[in-house]
């Protein structure tokens, strides 16, 4: 297929003063996957947001089949084919499948003619694409892989031959990502034009059929994706060579100063998520977690920070026990030494309505350095907000900006700032670089290690087994809530898969520390 599907000739975009979009021109070829990445806050979101109308080009023109048209909403996207599928999905999660598909696009006063209508195409659909779904199935039943099919779907039951997809496999297993991709191959097959926005430079090698580089509201390269190579798009990211493997030396753990034994947990509905879990963390030591995201991690850590109550089990902090099967008060712990970077820095680390400066001290605004008498010194807590601006580069450097603003992997860096910089004795980390670009990952990477070698103890748990094998010391893997296996960090990629599958599980509970 040739020709030109999307082309957009000097884009510019500001927020204030901060210049989002910068003379950007780009053009899409039809029937092709195209890539674009860059760090968090590049401007490629803003890109994309521009092509489907959430928001207007301050200058700049865009051409759809080599017509220059004008997308005021989206709605005007839509009519000219351009279908968009967020990060954080646009579903109403009571409704079922159908409905959600039919939101917006119903064409019949008389509903039951235009229901048997949409039925129909999403079946037709269905089958041309290889999206199978649950027509009938509420939103809130269904896991984030077919939800994000339902977002796919919506698009092409509204004719969209332009499909963007903003960070697609950021809340997908490994698995579901795989027929995410597959899924992308047949709708190009079918002569669909995709637009892919990730930080993840595996994957546009793997898919892409060519990339743009984005670097500070800059286009400043497009490659065939068979004629470059995952160093060169790094350099072209960050702007200067990007180290893509952790440089640490081995461990050399000291004492231990957490250990969690016999922990069970339950969720709101009595299914038991934590199944007799027994770990221990040792100073100068990252241990990692390794599983499929609902594997029981994700409430291990909120019960050894006293976020979620357990149902049975101990945990000790520097040798005096925690009460977790009763009230486990995370200020409390924070206290004791723990610092906790959660998984989901959107609901439990962040208040996105409030400044920068104020999300840098949530949890520690009773510490005298932030008081003045009864109230907060507000004066020392944008200075020390400056200071963590600066030592890990948050963009932009704006105390006073609504933290809403930030670009995710900032937003991530605004919580390991504040948590890291407290000087404590263990650290638990949750998904640390999820939706972060490759320059970020680098740099959170660095700061993990430089925690451990200053004699700190670290939980680290993440779906990028990568990750997992880069950063840690010693590798515990969970499969429906019990700790499966321990391995060395140089345990192979087929190993752990295993593992995390439930396949060759050492079901034994008894406690697994370091030899």
């Amino acid at each position: 297929m040739h020709g030109t599907a999307i082309e957009l000739k000097g884009i510019e975009k500001s927020f204030g003063s901060v210049r989002a979009n910068r003379n950007i021109n780009l053009a899409v070829q039809k029937g092709t996957i195209h890539g674009i990445i860059g760090e968090n806050g590049a401007g490629k979101s803003t890109l994309m947001s521009i092509l489907y109308g959430f928001y207007q080009a301050d200058s700049g023109e865009i051409l759809v089949d080599g017509k220059p048209v004008t997308i005021r909403d989206t709605n005007a996207a839509i009519g000219h084919g351009i279908g968009m599928v967020h990060q954080h999905f646009m579903l109403v999660e009571n409704f079922t499948v159908l409905e959600n598909i039919m939101l917006g696009a119903e064409d019949s006063q008389i509903l039951n003619t235009s229901i048997s209508k949409a039925r129909a195409e999403l079946k037709r659909l269905e089958r041309e694409y290889a999206l199978e779904v649950n027509p009938d199935a509420l939103i809130e039943d269904l896991p984030v892989g077919l939800q994000q099919r339902v977002e796919i779907l919506k698009s092409l039951y509204r004719k969209a031959d332009i499909l963007i997809l903003d960070e697609p496999t950021g809340v997908l297993t490994p698995p579901e990502a795989d027929h995410l991709f597959r899924i992308l191959g047949r709708l190009r097959d079918e002569g669909k034009t995709v637009i892919l926005i990730t930080h993840k430079l595996r994957e546009i090698m793997a898919i892409t059929d060519n990339v743009s580089v984005m670097r500070r509201g800059e286009m400043v390269a497009t490659r065939k994706t068979s004629e470059t190579s995952v160093e060169e798009l790094a350099e072209l990211m960050v702007g200067r060579r990007v180290l893509l493997r952790v440089d640490k030396t081995p461990a050399v753990p000291g004492a231990v100063k957490m250990t969690v034994a016999n922990l069970t947990v339950r969720d709101s509905r009595g299914v038991t998520m934590v199944d007799n879990v027994s770990l221990t963390l040792r100073a100068g030591e990252i241990v990692g977690i390794a599983g499929v995201a609902g594997n029981g991690q994700s409430e291990l850590l909120e019960a050894m920070s006293g976020i979620r109550k357990a149902a049975s089990g101990t945990v000790s902090l520097n040798g005096s026990t925690v009460d977790v099967t009763g009230v486990a008060d995370p200020a409390e712990l924070r206290k004791r030494g723990l610092a906790h970077v959660p998984e989901d820095r959107h609901h439990v680390g962040l208040v996105l309505k409030f400044e920068e400066s104020e999300n840098f001290i949530l949890g520690y605004h009773r510490d005298q350095r932030y008081l003045n008498g009864p109230f907060l010194n507000v004066d020392a807590i944008r200075k020390d907000a400056a200071d963590k601006i600066s030592q890990y580069d948050i963009r932009p450097a704006d105390t006073r900006l609504k933290t809403a603003n930030f670009s995710g992997g900032n937003q991530q860096k605004i919580v390991l700032a504040r948590e890291m910089e407290r000087n404590p004795d263990v650290l638990i980390i949750g998904q640390p670089t999820r939706g972060v670009d490759v320059g970020a990952i680098e740099f959170i990477h660095r700061r993990i290690v430089e925690m451990r070698d200053a004699g700190k103890a670290v939980l680290l748990v993440s779906v990028e087994l990568d990750e997992i094998r880069a950063l840690s010391d010693r590798i515990l893997v969970m499969f429906a809530g019990r700790v499966v296996g321990e391995r060395s960090s140089d345990a192979t990629e087929q190993e752990l898969g295993l593992l995390m599958a439930g396949v060759e599980a050492d079901q034994s509970p008894k406690e697994r520390t370091a030899p």
